[in-house]
């Protein structure tokens, strides 16, 4: 997969949560949780996207690194989301399986990334 490739799929992943979360219920909770996911979702894209113009491979190994962390932190949301019953296992699961994918993207990504550096060093 290429770089493009992947920042589309950032892209499509937050669509895709901005829609989950309209179709969440009004409640406290929801909210709450709703917000810091789209906050987490769309800083993997914004991240990405950044990396992808990085100054260095220092620089892209450190925006990565965010990708990575706010991916988790976005699966961590899904899960509260999902176990508090605000969205139903069958609407969240394909959505979680992308973002599980798209981490194991950026974690290889950024392996392959310090392992590259280490040999130039």
């Amino acid at each position: 997969m290429n770089s493009a490739e992947l920042q589309q799929r950032t892209k499509s992943m937050v669509i895709r949560i901005a829609k989950l979360v309209e179709s969440l219920p009004k409640n406290r909770s929801a909210n709450a949780f709703g917000n810091q996911l789209i906050r987490s979702g769309s800083s993997v894209g914004a991240n990405y996207r950044a990396a992808c113009r990085a100054k260095s491979r220092a620089d892209f190994i450190n925006k990565i690194k965010i990708c990575e962390e706010e991916c988790d932190e976005s699966l961590y949301w899904m899960e509260l989301l999902e176990e508090l019953g605000h969205v139903k296992p069958n609407r969240i699961q394909p959505l979680k399986k992308e973002t599980e994918e798209i981490l194991s993207i950026l974690v290889a990504s950024a392996k392959t990334a310090r392992s590259n550096s280490n040999r130039k060093s």
